[in-house]
């Protein structure tokens, strides 16, 4: 018996939910129990107790940490999360300004991923054991070896020796005076703008970050893609469909590669959810001012509200991706709805 995708969504969803709270819970107590007075680091050496105290009483740290819990979630359903001690703002004001910047940032190092990694994977099976897949190994190899900052340095030090005015910091060139727009994402905003010169300007920025963050990607994403074509290449239905005489483009593409989608297809979901909290480092290198460096300033500043919003934001990134993977591989392999049906 096949189980209707949406059934196998809503189940999906409830699982997700449970892992929400779970998380919120795990990380709300987490953050109160490591060592170091949020209150005096915010007002520094200098204040009184009495100020301390005050602050602590303004952010609810002397209420029972199961009472503190109930009124963040409370007050975070109602879209609340709080005030940053390092900004001096609502943190859903700093989560707005800074989730566009690196969600953007990371869909375009997950479209190199799969422009550079499916093409490479297949060509290093198609060709095995031969120069071009020892060259793919090669690449991929120094993929996944190489950190992701020593790419970001490179190609910032060969931009500005050989291309001469290539941007190498920030999202856009503050000359053309772009004021911003709805939704944070500079490429939908200037679309929408008809602003195609900010659009532009826009993607060369994203360029060098872009593929500095999906090196690791392009590397562990090309390795499967070729280990589960050539998995896949000993199949019975490909062998029929050999000896058949198909041409070996169309048993490739047509078939071959649908079935060897599966693998690369979690892995890019996981590579996308795990970016988001992971490209502190590109950020920082190249000036991004995205979600993933503010997290990392709010947890060496100990901004609990903060740390709060940014674990559960990702969070909510990884139950996303999870979820529209598991969609998207439902769909290309309908024997995973069968499975679970029983």
């Amino acid at each position: 018996m096949q189980q209707h995708p949406l059934v196998a969504i809503l189940n999906r969803l409830g699982t997700f939910v449970l892992v929400m709270i779970a998380l919120s819970i795990m990380i709300f107590v987490l953050a109160r129990v490591v060592p170091g007075d949020p209150a005096r680091m915010a007002l520094g050496p200098a204040a009184t107790q009495e100020q301390v105290d005050a602050l602590r009483g303004q952010m609810g740290l002397d209420k029972p940490l199961a009472v503190q819990y109930l009124d963040y979630i409370g007050n975070a359903l109602h879209g609340d999360l709080g005030f940053s001690l390092m900004s001096q703002r609502p943190v859903t004001t700093d989560l707005a300004q800074t989730v566009p910047a690196t969600v953007e940032l990371v869909l375009v190092s997950v479209i190199f991923m799969f422009l550079v990694a499916i093409p490479l994977g297949v060509i290093a099976a198609h060709y095995r054991d031969r120069p071009l897949d020892h060259i793919g190994r090669i690449l991929s190899l120094t993929g996944v070896t190489i950190p992701s900052f020593l790419f970001a340095i490179t190609l910032q030090l060969l931009a500005a020796r050989f291309l001469s005015g290539w941007p190498i910091i920030g999202r856009l060139d503050h000359a053309l005076g772009w004021q911003g727009g709805p939704t944070g994402f500079i490429l939908v905003d200037g679309m929408l703008a008809g602003r195609f010169d900010v659009v532009l300007d826009a993607l060369k920025h994203l360029a060098l970050p872009a593929f500095a963050l999906s090196m690791a990607g392009i590397g562990q994403i090309t390795r499967i893609t070729r280990s589960s074509m050539i998995e896949n290449q000993r199949k019975d239905h490909v062998l029929t469909l050999q000896s058949f005489g198909v041409p070996e483009r169309v048993i490739i593409f047509r078939y071959l590669l649908k079935l060897s989608s599966i693998a690369p297809l979690t892995i890019m979901g996981l590579e996308f959810a795990s970016l988001i909290g992971n490209a502190f480092v590109i950020e920082m290198v190249f000036a991004w001012g995205g979600f993933a460096s503010y997290g990392l300033n709010a947890i060496l500043q100990k901004d609990l509200n903060a740390v709060t919003a940014v674990v559960l934001v990702a969070g909510l990134f990884f139950i996303v991706a999870n979820l529209i993977v598991d969609v998207l591989i439902s769909i290309i392999d309908p024997r995973l709805r069968r499975k679970e049906a029983r």
